[in-house]
């Protein structure tokens, strides 16, 4: 009898745990869904996309979709989101999980929150994002980004920055100023996206053939596709 009750039992906990995967790795599935929402949507006006020569030169994505102010007496900021890194090969990395924390966003008047994207130029920081914590400004510069397919000589000339900021906000598109926000590795995102407790940001790095879900690649091609314009 114990043993028939086992075996009725069995496949239904085999169930429930496959559904808690599930579960586990749902949110992490929408925030990247999110944030190739948000790049084909930085991209699709030509008077406020981030220039494509920009794009082209960049070493690294990050995409932090509704950014938010916490707290009025301790003000900050926050949000989750990804990064994906070109390869020793140029190719797009699959994302890894980030968090933004603190800091000085330039928010629009009566926002509640923005999606933030930050072109970075150079690897700079990337170590240290990938080790434990990175800091806006302090650990790499950071500057407005600007907009436009003719942008460069409004903002930062030679754009010799570091790191470039954009956010999006009720419909509008612009160059936003982000100082002093820490980004943090997310490993608890990345152990639920990518079903494995052990994977760390080097490993999603430096592994081209990771298994991960379909969205990733997803996310990869809009990548290729807005950074070879």
């Amino acid at each position: 009898m114990k043993i028939r009750i086992v075996g009725l039992l069995l496949p239904l906990l085999l169930l429930a745990a496959e559904i808690t995967v599930a579960e586990a790795g749902g949110r992490q599935i929408r925030e990247v869904e999110d944030a190739i929402e948000i790049i084909r949507e930085f991209t699709k006006i030509p008077e406020n996309q981030i220039p494509p020569s920009l794009l082209r030169n960049s070493q690294a994505i990050a995409v932090i979709p509704g950014v938010f102010k916490i707290g009025f007496i301790l003000a900050g900021n926050y949000g989750r989101g990804v990064l994906s890194i070109r390869d020793k090969y140029g190719y797009w990395t699959n994302p890894a999980f980030i968090t933004l924390v603190g800091g000085s966003v330039g928010w629009q008047i009566g926002a509640q929150s923005s999606d933030i994207i930050l072109v970075f130029k150079t690897m700079k920081g990337i170590d240290d994002i990938a080790s434990g914590k990175f800091t806006l400004g302090a650990d790499a510069s950071v500057a407005v980004g600007p907009v436009g397919r003719q942008a460069g000589a409004g903002t930062d000339i030679e754009l010799r920055s570091e790191i470039y900021s954009y956010s999006r906000n009720r419909g509008l598109f612009a160059g936003v100023s982000i100082q002093g926000a820490s980004l943090e590795m997310d490993y608890d995102s990345i152990a639920d996206f990518y079903g494995d407790t052990q994977i760390g940001a080097r490993d999603i790095f430096e592994t081209p053939d990771l298994n991960a879900p379909q969205v990733a690649a997803d996310f990869r091609h809009v990548l290729i596709e807005q950074t070879r314009r």
